[in-house]
C-alpha cells in the first residue's frame, strides 16, 4: 500500500479487503461464547473397555493418526511451491482443496470454538484470496508474510500483514456454532500506526474445518480456503 495521503482511502480499502477475505464476512458484535453441552457423564474409557475392544480402540486411534500425519504432509508439499497460492493455477486450487477436505475429515477437534487449540498467532501459508495474496501488485510491494490471531476469552481476532506496509486490523467474533464465527472489523492500523475506524460493511464469516496442536484449516463465506500454522500459542489480541 501507497505511504502517501492520497492513497489513504485505497489502503483502508485494501485491508478491509485482506481482513475480510481471511475471516470471511458477516455479522456482528461481541458476546460470550456459549453451546449446549453434554452433562452426562458414561464413565467410559479405553480402560473400561474389554481387552480385545482395547486393542481395536488402539490400533484405530494409531491408524488415524499415522493418516492425518501422512495426509498433512501431502497438502505441506502441494502448497510448497505456490508462494502461498499466489503461483497457483485452477488445477493447483482444485488438487489443494481435495486434499484439504481429506484433512477435514479427520479433524479431531469436533467443536473448535471450545478449544483451546485456536488460541494465538497463526501464520497463514496457504489461501485461495487474491486480496490477500495481492497479486495485482508487484511482487515487491505484497505483503512478505500474513498472520491470524485469535483469543477466545475475550472473542477477538487481528490479521497482521508484515513488510513492507505493516497494516493490521481487530475484529469482534460472535459465535454461530460451535466451529463458525460472525466477525465485525472495528479498526484498521496502517503502516500498524494509523487507526481507521473500520466501516459497517467491514463484516465477514468464518469456519474452523480443521484444527490440532500445529495445524488449522478455514473457510470463508466467499469460498476461499485458508491453511495457516501456529506460531505463537502465547500471542495475545489488543482488546
Amino acid at each position: 500500500m501507497a505511504l502517501s495521503s492520497s492513497h489513504s482511502l485505497q489502503t483502508a480499502l485494501t485491508t478491509t479487503q485482506f481482513s475480510t477475505k481471511l475471516f470471511r464476512h458477516s455479522h456482528s458484535s461481541l458476546t460470550t461464547i456459549s453451546f449446549p453441552s453434554n452433562q452426562t457423564n458414561h464413565n467410559l474409557s479405553i480402560s473400561s473397555l474389554p481387552s480385545s475392544h482395547q486393542w481395536r480402540t488402539r490400533v484405530s486411534f494409531l491408524n488415524r493418526s499415522k493418516n492425518v500425519e501422512s495426509v498433512k504432509q501431502e497438502l505441506l508439499e502441494a502448497i510448497s511451491t505456490l508462494d502461498r497460492g499466489a503461483d497457483a493455477t485452477a488445477e493447483d486450487q482444485q488438487r489443494i482443496d481435495q486434499i484439504a477436505r481429506k484433512l477435514e475429515a479427520l479433524n479431531p477437534v469436533k467443536e473448535p470454538l471450545k478449544s483451546d487449540l485456536l488460541n494465538g498467532k497463526w501464520e497463514l501459508i496457504y489461501t485461495t484470496s487474491k486480496s490477500i495474496l495481492q497479486t495485482q501488485r508487484p511482487t515487491f510491494l505484497r505483503s512478505r508474510v500474513n498472520y491470524q490471531a485469535i483469543n477466545l476469552d475475550t472473542l477477538r481476532a487481528q490479521n497482521m500483514e508484515t513488510w513492507p506496509f505493516f497494516n493490521q486490523v481487530t475484529a469482534d467474533l460472535t459465535p454461530l456454532n460451535s466451529r463458525k464465527v460472525a466477525v465485525k472489523f472495528d479498526f484498521f492500523k496502517i503502516l500498524a500506526l494509523i487507526p481507521i475506524k473500520a466501516p459497517g460493511r467491514a463484516r465477514g464469516e468464518l469456519e474452523i474445518t480443521y484444527l490440532d496442536e500445529e495445524f488449522r484449516v478455514s473457510r470463508g463465506d466467499k469460498g476461499n480456503l485458508f491453511i495457516l500454522r501456529m506460531v505463537d500459542r502465547s500471542y495475545r489480541v489488543p482488546t
